[in-house]
């Protein structure tokens, strides 16, 4: 078995700088910048990189063989919001971007991105958001309706905001809050799915690092659509044969899934992943020692779905690294990281 070795500080550094860039579904061009310039500096000589239409980003790097190319695919896109309507107190109402709780997001601090780049300080409260004012304030519904931003300038309604240059349509950036602890363990909001980009990062660069190359074609599609249900549906070639899907593995009660192996999805909410592929991958994690956990998520949908609901003919997997509190503030660990990495690696490799 071939040895392959994975940077640790290398792949943690390229997820801090993912998770601290603003990339909610539908603003993608500072993160894909982000993620072509850090591949690019691996120095694949003849990895091949390019924007579809759509605006993903599609890594091909040409294997041993190519009779049977493999594909991967992790996305960007993370959850956010939208200026929905500017109030005539001079607060923002909200569009969702993703599906998440509104109580996941309260009190948090926020970046108002305007259309000519101008960038204001806001949080998003509650619209009775003071118990010495509202006295059943801790009791009311977290909705669209009574979720607002309270935004940091001088604003008293509809018309001083339109002068800041906000409108509606803006879309409103969440605070990842991202730190990495002395134990390992990475929280932030976004690791999903920025954690499995990272992981794609670190098995590219661990393959390479080796001096060897993929065992067949493969290529990486880097989305940007998926928190809505479309980030993969296109953008493979039409002749994939297999593909792998790195998405986080969801942590919680009832789970199998934890924080310090790779995690192998066998079905979701769209029904089982492919028996073949999945168990492939199974045993070449047994095979290199590498911890991994099987689970079943009864409330989740990947990349890998998008791609079969549009028509595509290929096996699909879902491997990822295991992530807690999903669509919240997050946390995984280093360790699942480098599992997940490492078996990416090893799928590359064989």
């Amino acid at each position: 078995m071939a040895e392959v070795g994975l940077q640790q500080d290398s792949i943690v550094d390229f997820l801090v700088k993912l998770l601290n860039t603003p990339s909610p579904t539908g603003y993608h061009l500072d993160v894909l910048d982000a993620v072509e310039t850090a591949f690019a500096a691996l120095a694949i000589p003849d990895l091949r990189m390019e924007r579809n239409p759509k605006g993903a980003l599609v890594l091909t790097w040409p294997g041993e063989r190519d009779d049977a190319p493999r594909g991967l695919t992790a996305h960007t896109d993370t959850l956010g919001l939208m200026v929905r309507e500017i109030k005539s107190n001079g607060r923002l109402k909200l569009h969702m971007l993703g599906r998440y709780m509104w109580n996941a997001v309260e009190f948090e601090g926020v970046t108002i991105q305007t259309r000519d780049g101008r960038r204001y300080r806001g949080t998003v409260v509650p619209v009775k958001a003071s118990v010495h004012v509202h006295r059943a304030a801790g009791d009311e519904p977290r909705t669209q309706d009574t979720m607002e931003v309270r935004i940091d300038e001088r604003v008293s309604n509809a018309d001083d905001v339109r002068a800041l240059g906000i409108e509606v349509g803006d879309f409103v950036f969440l605070d990842p809050r991202v730190e990495v602890t002395p134990s390992g363990f990475i929280r932030s909001r976004h690791l999903d799915d920025k954690a499995g980009v990272a992981c794609i990062y670190g098995a590219f660069q661990a393959v390479h690092g080796a001096g060897l190359r993929p065992a067949q074609t493969v290529t990486a599609l880097i989305a940007n659509y998926e928190e809505v249900g479309h980030g993969a549906s296109a953008g493979f070639p039409p002749d994939l044969r297999e593909l792998v899907a790195v998405d986080m593995a969801a942590v919680g009660q009832g789970q199998n899934s934890d924080e310090f192996s790779a995690g192998i999805c066998v079905a979701d909410a769209g029904g089982p992943y492919h028996i073949e592929l999945t168990a492939r991958l199974r045993a070449l994690a047994e095979e290199a020692s590498i911890p991994y956990r099987l689970d079943i998520y009864p409330h989740y949908g990947s990349d890998g779905e998008a791609y079969w609901a549009a028509g595509g003919s290929a096996q699909v997997a879902l491997i990822g690294p295991g992530v807690d509190a999903s669509h919240a503030y997050e946390r995984t660990h280093t360790e699942s990281l480098l599992h997940t990495a490492h078996l990416l690696a090893r799928y590359l490799l064989s």
